[in-house]
This record gives structure tokens, C-alpha cells and sequence, in this order.
């Protein structure tokens, strides 16, 4: 599948270091409870921490205690991709980032007394945010 965000892998290592490479390309997942952003509680932006994409707004995260930042939904429904993932011996859902392709986590249909329902469940290392400006 074509990206708008394409580079050679040479490319996307030099970028993101090793451990983000492992988690953006090669769909690793960063240990639970040890994420910068799992505790961050201001109001902004989450981007893809690959290309920049615009994935997640503040507004949209909550406490699923699951050791991962989570998010009900995403900014746009075209901002990440949906893929079925069969790894580690069962089914789940793996988030793309719609942009660059890199690899976000997964979601899962268990974000009960959320709007929708969902828990998108990101890896830290392949978000970065910005904080809203005070008013």
C-alpha cells in the first residue's frame, strides 16, 4: 500500500532510532507502564511521532489502566488505518498511521463508559504531543 509518507528503511532508522524504528516499522510494542506520555494530562495535540500526522486530541484520552496511553477515538476517522492483525496467536486490530504507515498499537473494543466504546492502545515512542496554548 502507497503512503504519502514513503522512505527507503535506511531512511526511517536514521530518523527514529532504534527503539522508535522498532516499534513505527517493525510493529514492536514499548514495555507497559514505562511511556512518557501515559501520564500526561494536559490539553493538545498527539502527532505521529514518524511524519507528523495528527492522530489524537487530549480531549479523547482516558485512564483505561492498561499501562498504555489510550484514546476513545481518533482526531479524524481518516488518520489512521485499521488493520486485522493475527501475530502472537490471536486477532486483534493494529492503528496505523494513515500518513507513513508506521505502526501506533492496537484498539479494542473494550473502552467501556467511553462515547464509542473503544480503546485505542498507543505506544508512547510513536506519538509525540503538543501542549494547547494557555488562554
Amino acid at each position: 500500500m502507497g503512503y504519502e509518507v514513503e522512505k527507503s528503511e535506511d531512511e526511517w532508522r536514521e530518523q527514529l532510532g532504534e527503539e522508535q524504528y522498532a516499534i513505527l516499522r517493525e510493529a514492536a510494542t514499548e514495555r507497559a507502564w514505562t511511556g512518557e506520555l501515559l501520564d500526561e494530562d494536559r490539553a493538545g495535540l498527539y502527532t505521529c511521532a514518524a511524519c507528523g500526522n495528527e492522530l489524537f486530541v487530549s480531549g479523547t484520552k482516558f485512564d483505561s489502566n492498561c499501562g498504555w496511553p489510550s484514546f476513545y477515538e481518533s482526531i479524524r476517522e481518516d488518520a489512521v488505518e485499521l488493520l486485522e492483525d493475527h501475530s502472537l496467536g490471536m486477532t486483534r486490530t493494529e492503528v496505523r498511521c494513515a500518513k507513513c504507515g508506521g505502526h501506533l498499537g492496537h484498539v479494542f473494543p473494550d473502552g467501556f463508559g467511553t462515547p464509542t466504546g473503544d480503546r485505542y492502545c498507543m505506544n508512547s515512542l510513536s506519538l509525540n504531543f503538543t501542549a494547547s496554548e494557555p488562554e
